[in-house]
């Protein structure tokens, strides 16, 4: 058991000046500063809920694309704005182990699926969702659940367990309440920036669909000046125009070849919408690479995803990754480029109809893999100049930039906000210790 005697002061390595000399944390089971929601809609009509990730919640209808009825409806938990809900069902649908608050709706009906609660009187709500973030103290709270889940490894645990985990809790409403003002400044900031990255997102997906011709349309809606006098596009096929369609090998040892440095080898969470991510590049050593030359990359070297999630991401190759080589997954896509712009080429992969082309050659929708022979068998539009490729190419690549830049931004804040948690709360493990 943990005494006062023989455990660290509990107090967070950055403390606000008006709270320096304060008392120290205090464990605290939530058991003692909530109360469990039990209560059962029967017949009144709510709005049954579900919890989203990153949304919170949500109804169930809009979801799952349907409601709940008869007597599984009369035994949902009303549930009113404030009060919390952790999620400890099985289906794959919900994400498990989020705990939320509601303030979607005034009341609604929870799944018998989730533990709801209600925060005693004069608690700081937005203090305690920081404890239940899963991203940062939510850990605590992860490592309790874990301990209590089914030997099937689902995020189960019972209602006494739950309202038995104790976190460091400061004495006064005071500084609670301004480390949630802190968090939720910063928050809204975090909020602000992702609408920025998608409304540049948004703003690039409408211009590729002015800037390629559409389906049975042999001019786009928009032109460049100097081309609004131009002849037609045409629709010709990839394959003729290709000088290289082909992907790579997995090392023999898989990820044990792996090196810290040496050669680049390109997977496909190295490949992104536009983009190549770097920051996680596998390299191999000259005795591996001397295996793989077929598949060596060569600078403007189109690769696109032919596997998987990520099947689809297309970016070109530049001077980081030239003379690397390419996994089974990425296909390298080497361009005559007296027929088309690498660069233009990856744009329309990314476009509506070039992904559209994609998924006609998946099984029912489900994205599981793309050929050689599919590949060269792809319809791209082409203006009549290379100059025009190049400008829109241009043009696209521009955006992306600056989608990218957004997204450092973000991921920036993120990071910066997991840091300050780690900074305004005591470390509770280390302190029981």
């Amino acid at each position: 058991m943990v005494t006062k005697k023989n455990r660290q002061a509990l107090v967070p390595n950055i403390r606000f000046p008006d709270f320096r000399n304060a008392e120290e944390w205090v464990p605290t089971a939530l058991r003692d500063v909530s109360t469990p929601i039990t209560e059962k809609v029967r017949s009144t009509k709510l709005t049954p809920v579900s919890i989203t990730a990153g949304k919170g919640f949500v109804s169930q209808a809009s979801k799952f694309g349907r409601d709940i009825a008869g007597d599984q409806y009369k035994n949902y938990i009303f549930l009113r704005k404030g009060d919390f809900a952790y999620n400890k069902g099985n289906s794959k649908k919900f994400p498990q182990g989020y705990v939320c608050q509601l303030h979607e709706f005034d009341e609604a009906a929870a799944s018998s699926a989730f533990i709801c609660f209600r925060l005693c009187e004069g608690l700081a709500p937005r203090f305690f969702q920081s404890f239940f973030d899963k991203n940062a103290h939510g850990r605590q709270l992860s490592r309790y659940i874990t301990s209590g889940a089914r030997s099937d490894g689902l995020l189960n645990i019972k209602p006494e367990e739950f309202f038995g985990i104790e976190f460091p809790l400061p004495p006064r409403k005071a500084e609670q309440q301004k480390i949630a003002e802190c968090l939720s400044s910063l928050d809204a900031l975090i909020v602000a920036e992702t609408g920025k990255l998608a409304a540049l997102r948004d703003y690039k997906k409408g211009l590729m669909h002015q800037l390629f011709p559409a389906e049975g349309e042999t001019t786009p809606c928009l032109r460049f000046p100097e081309f609004l006098d131009a002849a037609e596009w045409k629709r010709q096929t990839l394959g003729p125009m290709t000088l290289k369609v082909g992907s790579g090998i997995t090392p023999k040892g898989g990820q044990t070849a792996y090196k810290s440095a040496g050669y680049p080898f390109m997977r496909s969470q190295n490949v992104g919408w536009g983009e190549l991510l770097l920051d996680d590049v596998a390299f191999i050593d000259d005795a591996t690479h001397s295996g793989f030359l077929a598949t060596e990359i060569k600078i403007d070297d189109v690769l696109l995803n032919i596997t998987g999630a990520s099947i689809g991401r297309s970016a070109v190759a530049d001077n980081r990754i030239v003379g690397g080589n390419v996994s089974q997954h990425v296909c390298i896509i080497r361009v005559d480029k007296a027929e088309v712009i690498p660069g233009y080429l990856s744009q329309f992969l990314l476009g509506q109809q070039g992904q559209s082309q994609i998924d006609s050659f998946q099984a029912g929708g489900n994205r599981q893999g793309l050929n050689f022979e599919q590949i060269r068998s792809f319809q791209i539009p082409l203006p009549p100049m290379l100059e025009e490729q190049d400008r829109i190419a241009v043009l696209l690549s521009s955006v992306d930039t600056l989608i990218a830049d957004q997204k450092n931004k973000t991921s920036e804040l993120k990071a910066h906000r997991f840091g300050l948690m780690q900074q305004l709360f005591p470390s509770f493990a280390e302190a029981a210790a």
